[in-house]
């Protein structure tokens, strides 16, 4: 890459991009693989094979035809991991509804302006989930609920006329603990009416750019945002991931990451799918310990997950009481991965070719991914290069102008990936996605002359320190090298003097002991002194977000709100 062209890198293919739909290219797996097995739920205690889970997404998808749904509407699925899950994201796919994928942690407000926002014509929601009592939520949000004639009309709700109760754990049986709910196995008997023949001409009818998916976005500022994908976005991003990942039908994938975020509904479901390996789920939440039971009982050769999910298998007493060397490939990804942490998943797990992901749910959301190849320094360090068909450059976030090789900019995407906006917010849309179809991360990195890339920080999260730019990614960095630190969260406070000031958050490992002032003197025998954090607070846990991230923009009120009580 010379200088002229600057931080740019477009990773070209020899294998072209496919246009078909996910329903066309799930039904060439099918009929290569049909007697492997396609997904394992382990909490369910129900296997299906390619065949089986065809016919079952058949079932449904003539059922939602049945009940009135067409091409272009959308059905919202508020539910945690399971079969179900699985099946109404290939369903959907079938007939052409987009699926709105909802946090399981939504609450009363959110799930309201979910459903109002995303226009969802059908909401498939399950009964509750640990203190989240959906139905009664539901219930408040939509009276109509309660009308054993199921007429749904609310004023704040134009679209949605159906509501569908189902149970993961007894699907079949479900009952109707609400009159004006539809239960899972009233859409499954309705199916009859609707011909196969029916069903194949609704196939036909669709197109590769037609929207399947709206994926919200983290919304830490406010409100989140909907990204808008279709077919063609997020079946060539899973297919060209298992592809770098040399990911087959031999492998099996441990999966514990929710399938209401891109991390489950592309990378982990479509990305099996999409190559006819098995998925395999351990639970409907994260556990540590049943996702290492998972991964011994049924032999699986790769595992997903976030830094956090890593780190509590990793720390777990009872890790050592599981064979875990099945284990070959995976990914880390969805936060900062620091390399103290993939060395120890791939010499302690052991994993060896664990890979570092990077991207954002409006690209799809794979844009970078390292590789077994790779040296180990460069999948230590950096989020290796795109992936094939895909642009990228760095640019002066003030100019516009792509800098030069070794310097930090914003980084930028442009391809198939890139999303087609957010979902009736034109105005975000095009602060997004720029007029010559670069989408803007926010991220702050740097690519070196072969492509790779670096993550320094988020253009947000830069702490402003009298007049210093400062890159909360540096301290963790510093402060994650400390012997006895196992998870590190830094961002600014408010300052009257300064501007800002640094706040650091800080999980010892289990059994450790060390103040405030230990660590502070690490931070100074590798930082500049401005750098070094006014604050470190031990902490037994951090907030995080339902994907499992750190949540820093919780730690920061909770920060604000300990020092303005002087609870601290």
């Amino acid at each position: 890459m010379s200088e002229k062209v600057g931080s740019y890198y477009h990773c070209g293919g020899l294998e072209p991009l496919t246009g078909m739909t996910i329903p066309e290219h799930f039904a060439e797996v099918v009929r290569r693989c049909g007697a492997r097995e396609a997904i394992v739920s382990r909490h369910q205690q129900r296997r299906l094979t390619y065949r089986q889970l065809a016919a079952e997404v058949d079932d449904l998808a003539r059922g939602l035809l049945a009940m009135g749904y067409q091409r272009g509407e959308r059905i919202g699925v508020w539910a945690t991991n399971s079969i179900e899950w699985l099946l109404l994201q290939m369903a959907t796919a079938r007939i052409g509804v987009a699926l709105v994928a909802i946090n399981p942690g939504y609450r009363r407000q959110e799930i309201a302006y979910a459903i109002q926002h995303s226009e969802v014509h059908g909401l498939f929601v399950m009964p509750a989930f640990r203190r989240s009592d959906y139905l009664a939520m539901l219930a408040e949000v939509l009276p109509p609920l309660q009308n054993p004639e199921r007429n749904l009309k609310h004023a704040d709700f134009p679209f949605l006329r159906q509501v569908v109760l189902f149970d993961p754990r007894s699907p079949a049986t479900t009952p109707r603990l609400l009159p004006g709910l539809t239960l899972w196995q009233e859409v499954l008997a309705a199916g009859s009416a609707v011909s196969p023949a029916a069903l194949d001409a609704a196939t036909a009818a669709l197109d590769r750019d037609d929207t399947i998916a709206l994926l919200y976005t983290s919304g830490s500022m406010g409100f989140p945002k909907t990204a808008v994908l279709s077919h063609h976005n997020i079946l060539n991003n899973a297919w060209f991931t298992a592809r770098r990942m040399a990911f087959t039908e031999t492998d099996r994938l441990c999966a514990p990451v929710p399938f209401y975020h891109c991390f489950g509904m592309v990378l982990a479901n479509l990305l099996c799918l999409a190559v006819g390996a098995c998925l395999v789920v351990p639970e409907e939440y994260f556990d540590p310990l049943a996702t290492m039971g998972a991964i011994e009982a049924e032999g699986c050769t790769a595992l997903y997950g976030v830094p956090t999910m890593f780190l509590a298998q990793l720390e777990h007493p009872q890790r050592g009481d599981f064979d875990l060397t099945s284990l070959r490939t995976g990914i880390m990804a969805g936060a900062p991965c620091p390399p103290i942490l993939m060395r120890r998943v791939m010499e302690e797990m052991p994993c060896p070719e664990i890979l570092i992901g990077y991207g954002m749910t409006e690209a799809s959301p794979v844009t970078h991914l390292t590789a077994a190849e790779d040296s180990l320094e460069v999948r230590l360090e950096t989020v290796g290069r795109n992936l094939p068909h895909q642009e990228v450059k760095l640019i002066d976030p003030d100019s516009g102008v792509t800098v030069s090789v070794g310097t930090v900019g914003e980084v930028c995407f442009r391809g198939y990936h890139v999303a087609k906006g957010y979902y009736g917010d034109p105005e975000a849309t095009a602060l997004g996605i720029d007029a010559d179809g670069w989408l803007h991360s926010g991220d702050l990195g740097i690519m070196d002359g072969d492509g790779y890339l670096r993550i320094t920080g988020r253009r947000k999260e830069i702490i402003i320190r009298g007049g210093e730019n400062i890159c909360p990614w540096q301290i963790e960095q510093q402060l994650l090298q400390h012997p006895k630190v196992a998870e590190v969260a830094v961002f600014g406070l408010p300052d009257e003097f300064y501007g800002e000031q640094i706040m650091a958050w800080v999980r010892l490992k289990s059994g450790e002991r060390a103040d405030a002032e230990e660590l502070k003197a690490h931070c100074r025998s590798g930082l500049a002194h401005f750098k070094v954090p006014a604050q470190i607070w031990i902490v037994a846990e951090f907030p995080k977000t339902g994907s499992g991230k750190l949540h820093k923009p919780r730690m920061r009120e909770l920060s604000l709100e300990w020092l303005a009580h002087k609870t601290i």
